[in-house]
């Protein structure tokens, strides 16, 4: 179903005016609207009911702590990577290799940052671990004990928060990236070693002239993804 033709303040209006935003406004986010959408976002499905998502919100002085921590993780270059889990598979093929490397490349045509022009890609990539100026950083964690199943059930709550948050004016990004300093972040938060960090959600308010949050991001067609069988 084309956007246009997606009823106004439906699911399906949510889901094509939803996309990852690297752009925010320092506008303050209403605590009390973030508590009713987690609130909604409980009604996620999750196998045996575990609801095995935990979840812990910093702004302010929280969240800086956060950058503040990992920045200087960063600055230790690859001996400061703490990774949680391979973010990509190894040997990822075709055609997902194809999706991830054009994703990339259409990011940084929306930037005017060329492919030879190393230091401004480094530049741009460094503004995940600023959230891209979002002033509210979601982490989203669970018990090591947790399985696929269990991190499946992960993904649907926080769709279903950013589906809300579309629905309510505000806009996110997922970041798995903060998995790469896992130990910093539960550290810093003060979570426990039993603890797995799965995901960073930036939340705020989009910088809508920011052509970074404008350029087209691409979905497959359904003769991809999906085998009728029986119809």
């Amino acid at each position: 179903m084309p956007a246009s033709d997606a009823l106004p303040g439906s699911v399906a209006d949510a889901l094509h005016r939803r996309r990852s935003v690297r752009a925010f406004s320092d506008k303050p986010v209403d605590p009390d609207l973030l508590r009713t959408i987690f609130a909604n976002a409980q009604r996620a499905p999750s196998g045996g009911n575990l609801q095995p998502w935990q979840v812990t919100v910093v702004t302010g002085e929280a969240w800086q702590r956060v950058k503040d921590a990992v920045a200087a993780r960063i600055a230790m270059g690859r001996e400061g990577y703490q990774p949680e889990y391979d973010i990509y598979p190894k040997g990822l093929t075709e055609p997902w290799e194809a999706r991830r490397f054009g994703v990339g490349e259409a990011l940084y045509a929306s930037l005017g940052i060329p492919r030879e022009d190393k230091t401004g890609r480094l530049a741009q990539f460094m503004d995940n671990y600023k959230g891209f100026g979002a002033p509210v950083m979601l982490f989203l964690h669970c018990s090591r004990i947790m399985g696929p199943p269990q991190w499946s059930d992960m993904g649907m709550w926080l769709q279903s928060v950013m589906l809300q948050l579309v629905d309510n004016g505000l806009a996110s990004c997922p970041q798995e990236c903060w998995a790469m300093y896992g130990a910093t972040i539960r550290e810093t938060l003060g979570l426990g070693a039993d603890q797995i960090l799965f995901t960073g959600l930036a939340i705020g308010h989009a910088d809508t002239d920011a052509a970074v949050n404008r350029w087209p991001v691409p979905r497959v067609g359904l003769e991809e993804v999906i085998d009728w069988q029986g119809f």
